[in-house]
C-alpha cells in the first residue's frame, strides 16, 4: 500500500472543476524547485515548524528512541527517527507533524464522497497527485477503480516517467493525464531532476497516439528552462504530436519548497542553482511561442 501525504479540498488547478486531490509518496524525480520535497521519499517524514513550538518537551518524552532535544534553537533531531509518530501525536501544536499515512479504501473513499456535490455541479473529481503516483501503480489502479466505480472524474497529475506498460494501465483507468514536461535537452534535465527525459518524451508521445486526453505543464523558472531555444523546441515537439494536449498551462516558478525543506531539515536548491520567477514579459513571450505553434496555453493552471 503507498502512502498519502495529503489530501487538498476544492483544489481548482488540478485539472477541470473543483476538485480532490490525493498526494501519494515517492518520486524518482529531484527537481531542485520542488513544491512538496515531503513527497521525495516513499516513507514517511517529520517536519518541524520551529514558530509553532512552545517548548513543552512532550515530543522528547515520548520519543522511544529518545531521538529529540530541546535546545535553544527548538527541537533537535538526533537522526535515530523510526517515524513511529508518537512526537507529532503528542505535540499539542501541531509543530511536529507526520508527513505520509496509511489509508484504507474505505476511509479515503469517505473523504472524497463528502465533496461528491460540489465536483459534480463544477465537473469536477479527483486528482492522483505527489510526488509520483505511477511509483504506485498497483495501488494507484485500485483507487482508480473504485473512483470509476463510483463515477467520479479521474485525473492523474505525473511525470509519465515509468514504463509504457505502467502508463497505458494508468490511461485505461482515467479520464485526463497532467503532464509535467520540464526542458527538451536531455542533460540539462538530468542537472535539474536528477533523471534523463527521453522516457518521458516518449510516454508524452504514446499518450498523443493513443488519443488520450492530456495536458501539459510547462514551470517557467528563469535561469533553468525560460530560453528561446528551450521554449521553441518544447513548442515544435508538442506541436507535432499526433493528438495535441487539450491546453499548455505555462506555470510560475515560486519557492514555496524552500519552507517545506527548512520543516524537513534539509536543504532547498543546495547546488545555488539561480532560479527566479520569470516577468511578465517572458511570460508572455512563452505564451505567444506556444500559441505560434498551434498549441492552446494559458498563464497558469
Amino acid at each position: 500500500m503507498a502512502l498519502i501525504f495529503d489530501i487538498k479540498r476544492f483544489a481548482i488547478n488540478d485539472g477541470p472543476g473543483i476538485r480532490t486531490t490525493l498526494f501519494m509518496k515517492g518520486c524518482p524525480l529531484r527537481c531542485v524547485w520542488c513544491h512538496n520535497p515531503e513527497g521525495f521519499s516513499e516513507k514517511p517524514v517529520k517536519l518541524y515548524t520551529k514558530k509553532k513550538c512552545i517548548g513543552c518537551q512532550s515530543c522528547v518524552e515520548v520519543c522511544p528512541e529518545k531521538n529529540l532535544v530541546l535546545t535553544p534553537d527548538g527541537i533537535k533531531d538526533l537522526g535515530k527517527c523510526t517515524a513511529c509518530g508518537k512526537c507529532t501525536d503528542e505535540c499539542p501544536t501541531l509543530a511536529l507533524e507526520m508527513a505520509g499515512k496509511e489509508w484504507t479504501m474505505e476511509a479515503l473513499m469517505q473523504v472524497v464522497e463528502k465533496e461528491r456535490q460540489v465536483m459534480e455541479e463544477s465537473g469536477g473529481g479527483v486528482t492522483m497527485c505527489g510526488g509520483e503516483p505511477l511509483m504506485h501503480v498497483d495501488y494507484l489502479c485500485e483507487v482508480l477503480d473504485e473512483l470509476g466505480r463510483r463515477k467520479i472524474h479521474r485525473t492523474v497529475d505525473t511525470t509519465l516517467f515509468a514504463s509504457a506498460e505502467n502508463v497505458k494501465r494508468v490511461a485505461e483507468r482515467c479520464e485526463l493525464f497532467l503532464v509535467d514536461l520540464k526542458m527538451m535537452d536531455g542533460e540539462r534535465h538530468k542537472r535539474y531532476t536528477k533523471v534523463p527525459n527521453e522516457q518521458i518524451l516518449r510516454n508524452i508521445r504514446l499518450v498523443s497516439e493513443m488519443g488520450h486526453p492530456f495536458w501539459i505543464r510547462i514551470p517557467l523558472i528563469v535561469g533553468v528552462n525560460t530560453d528561446e531555444e528551450n521554449l521553441t523546441a518544447s513548442a515544435e515537439f508538442l506541436a507535432s504530436l499526433p493528438t495535441k494536449p487539450e491546453v499548455v498551462n505555462l506555470l510560475v516558478y515560486h519557492d514555496v519548497g524552500k519552507g517545506k525543506h527548512a520543516r524537513l531539515g534539509t536543504t532547498y536548491n543546495p547546488e545555488g542553482i539561480e532560479m527566479e520567477a520569470p516577468s511578465e514579459e517572458v511570460q508572455q513571450r512563452a505564451l505567444g511561442i506556444m500559441q505560434e505553434h498551434g498549441l492552446e496555453a494559458k498563464i497558469g493552471g
